[in-house]
């Protein structure tokens, strides 16, 4: 893969800055928001610049309990050949949760949540890598995420975590130097320390963002401009490494197009400035490197048309070639799937369905981990239908909140408006009746079904209250994804 340079975030809402701002060798951009056959007219003619474009998901969940979801992994692969991207990337992070391993309804976070950094933990994440890679047309890379909570059961550091990745499965990493901030301020850990703990010859590239401190918490806004402590944590990666790319991120409260150049500047400045340490050659990435024969001192797995990167040699496998891996019998696979299932659910249900704080957790940075997954919902509920707010006014936000306290996403963000809007109608809200009448039918022209009548609410909270007693396992979900679960 040729070396990247500097690049931004694609937003449809920034296109026409992106396509003008000077020395932009390549763009990122949100993989669920394109469609392999009705690309954006401005990555269209980006791609005809010469611009790389590399797609970034958020939505595979890898680091989740189940097997990647196939119908998932076949869109990403269609997109990285759509756009003839190099690579593409995604996030060491799990997004849902419950279902067949825990026998409780299916969970969304709606937003990217720590794994636990144990044994059963990286077990099953290489696993799901190594579905994911054999399945795309491209190498993948993964990103470490921002963290409001620690797992009180974790076991690795960030870097010997993000170290065993690499060895085990050849993936390559996205490093994001603001998320790494952000872990220091919220979790204590030393940035420097996961640096030196690194395999630098596996970083694909690199991600700078902005955020703001509230009440000692660090949110990863991607709202803010990129504070000079952020710049800092990628000096200290430059000071190691030189990266084959560096890209800015924003996603909202977009400035205009000159400060948006003058961060691109300051990441620049940085990265000229960086100070190289004595004994730090110059390491090319793995995902760069040349093809070269890869040796097997071990069990072997094999590995899809796009070949896999060997940890070890720094070299691309040819398709058909097998890489070092170190599988666990199947038995021990699905006992480490169960726990982390059992685990993640639990800890998932307390923060969207209001559910008991599970053992060792932080319960007060869990309850701000819940409020900052409702405000992240809303934030979103408001994109996908705006229409929403326009009705609501400026109730929509207080609303929304209350909606989400008890009430797990459970089918994507388009399906959790319907379901923000049948709560509305099923309490009596809003207050105005022609607002209810517009929302009503709003609703209904979505949905495709009439909003149900009082008798048939009433009915339908006597059938769940008598479901729930039939199922003692909804003890996980509680009583706010018994609810939302009758709509399905």
């Amino acid at each position: 893969m040729k070396q990247l340079g500097i690049g931004i975030g694609w937003r449809p809402e920034i296109a026409t800055a992106v396509e003008g701002l000077d020395g932009i060798d390549w763009v990122e951009a949100v993989a669920e928001n394109l469609c392999p056959g009705h690309l954006p007219d401005s990555l269209v003619r980006l791609r005809g610049r010469g611009v790389t474009v590399v797609p970034h998901g958020v939505s595979l969940g890898l680091g989740g309990a189940e097997r990647p979801d196939a119908r998932r992994l076949a869109e990403l692969a269609a997109r990285a050949e759509a756009l003839g991207s190099p690579l593409v990337t995604e996030h060491i992070a799990f997004v849902r949760a419950g279902g067949a391993l825990t026998a409780s309804p299916r969970l969304e976070a709606g937003h990217l949540l720590p794994v636990p950094r144990t044994r059963d933990a990286l077990r099953v994440l290489c696993e799901n890598v190594r579905i994911a890679q054999d399945a795309l047309p491209v190498p993948l890379a993964l990103e470490n995420i921002a963290a409001l909570i620690d797992w009180p059961e974790d076991e690795l550091t960030e870097g010997q975590f993000l170290a065993e990745l690499v060895e085990r499965t050849g993936v390559g990493l996205l490093i994001d130097v603001a998320n790494l901030h952000t872990n220091r301020v919220n979790r204590g850990e030393d940035p420097a320390k996961v640096l030196d703990a690194l395999p630098l010859e596996a970083i694909a590239y690199v991600h700078v963002a902005g955020g703001v401190e509230r009440d000692g918490v660090w949110h990863d806004t991607h709202a803010h401009p990129v504070p000079r402590p952020v710049l800092d944590v990628l000096a200290e990666l430059a000071a190691r490494v030189t990266p084959p790319g560096v890209l800015l991120e924003r996603d909202e409260a977009f400035p205009p197009t000159a400060e948006l150049a003058g961060e691109l500047d300051a990441i620049r400045s940085t990265l000229r400035s960086a100070t190289r340490r004595p004994g730090r050659p110059e390491t090319p990435s793995v995902l760069a490197a040349p093809d070269g024969p890869v040796t097997s001192d071990g069990p072997v797995t094999p590995v899809g048309a796009a070949g896999r990167v060997s940890a070890r040699t720094g070299s691309a496998a040819p398709p058909g070639t097998a890489v070092p891996t170190s599988v666990p019998p199947l038995e021990e696979s699905h006992r480490s799937r169960e726990r982390l299932a059992l685990a993640q659910a639990a800890l998932l249900s307390s923060l969207t369905a209001g559910t008991p704080v599970p053992a060792g957790f932080d319960g007060p940075r869990l309850r701000v981990q819940a409020r900052a997954l409702a405000a992240k919902r809303a934030d979103v509920v408001a994109k996908v239908a705006p229409e929403l707010e326009t009705l609501l006014g400026d109730g929509f936000r207080e609303a929304f909140l209350a909606y989400a306290t008890c009430r797990p996403m459970r089918g994507g963000y388009r399906q959790d408006a319907l379901d923000f809007a049948r709560w509305l109608l099923d309490a009596g809200r809003p207050g105005d009746a022609d607002t209810r009448r517009a929302l009503g039918r709003w609703w209904k022209e979505r949905a495709g079904a009439r909003p149900p009548g009082r008798a048939a609410r009433l009915l339908s909270t006597v059938s769940r209250a008598a479901r729930g007693r039939r199922n003692p396992s909804t003890y996980l979900v509680g009583k706010g994804v018994e609810t939302n679960s009758s709509l399905t």
